[in-house]
């Protein structure tokens, strides 16, 4: 215990007794001064004006209206007070951002995909159906269309990987930051894009709160909800046949203004990187120290000693 807080002590029971000892308020003693405090006029005013539409007379018309008025109420101040009256709402924070960004798009086929989850729906066994839809950004080929029936990494696995085995690799993969393709962890890194960076992939994320970085895929979307969701199908296996048909005329025979009408499948070809039948191993420089890290991204570090006594020849 330090000096003054014995003395702090001390003084409490000498003034007090043993009730001096007890927890004190944590309040302040003490408004503040009249010149930062907000009078119940000025709350008066600035609550009735709002609510007749005046926005302005919070701003600098107010200053011109009462120049004799010296002291004005903080910014600060007046945002609570809105808030206090219900005449603003706050806004949900947002995470801060850590993917990459997104990577201006190119006119080759394969240099990037674009992928994401529909939005889930019930088919009519009460069950949730989640399509996983894969595109080609440059000839808006449609390369699957899978119902899932959840959003995990093992559902959207297989997925990926016959389409990789079927159309060859591609340059970069665009998502968003939802599951699976990112996660909380060091740099949003997920089993799946680790798995992509291993094949040579560069996974660009959108931003978040931002679907019209990746709008051609979403505009496709709005057209398979109307083409092969609604109505919903009886089961999973019903839907996925729906799925098939859809993608099958979404490729051969709509017509697409951005390929000034054409079809995707008349303009797509597979990509010259195949699937290999065995995953690179990962390489790192010779300096490097390899550590094995658990789910949250933490890295055990060995302990300094028997590195020491390595450098002294011990």
């Amino acid at each position: 215990m330090s000096r003054k807080t014995g003395y702090k002590w001390v003084k409490r029971y000498e003034t007090n007794g043993r009730r001096g000892l007890a927890d004190q308020p944590r309040a302040p003693r003490q408004c503040p001064i009249a010149p930062t405090r907000i009078s119940p006029t000025w709350s008066w005013r600035f609550g009735t004006r709002i609510r007749r539409g005046a926005r302005a007379s919070c701003g600098a018309s107010s200053r011109d209206r009462h120049p004799d008025i010296r002291h004005w109420p903080a910014p600060s101040t007046v945002a609570e007070l809105l808030t206090r009256h219900g005449l603003v709402t706050r806004r949900r924070r947002r995470r801060p951002s850590t993917h990459p960004g997104v990577v201006a798009p190119t006119t080759t086929p394969n240099d990037f995909w674009t992928a994401d989850f529909k939005g889930q729906f019930r088919t009519s066994d009460h069950r949730y159906c989640y399509p996983l839809t894969i595109a080609d950004h440059d000839t808006r080929f449609l390369l699957a269309c899978r119902g899932r029936l959840s959003t995990e990494t093992v559902s959207a696995w297989p997925v990926f990987e016959r389409a990789f085995r079927e159309y060859g690799l591609p340059r970069a993969i665009r998502t968003d930051n939802g599951v699976p393709f990112a996660t909380q962890a060091i740099h949003g890194l997920s089993y799946l894009n680790v798995w992509w960076m291993r094949l040579g992939i560069t996974h660009q994320r959108i931003h978040p709160g931002c679907p019209h970085e990746n709008g051609a895929h979403e505009r496709m979307h709005r057209t398979l909800k109307r083409e092969a969701i609604k109505p919903v199908r009886g089961n999973c296996a019903a839907q996925q046949r729906n799925f098939d048909a859809f993608r099958r005329e979404y490729n051969e025979e709509r017509p697409h203004e951005f390929l000034h009408q054409e079809t995707p499948a008349s303009q797509y070809r597979p990509s010259r990187q195949p699937y290999p039948d065995r995953l690179p191993a990962p390489t790192y420089p010779g300096h490097f120290l390899v550590e094995e890290g658990d789910d949250g991204g933490d890295v055990p570090f060995p302990h300094p000693a028997p590195v020491a006594r390595q450098c002294l020849g011990r």
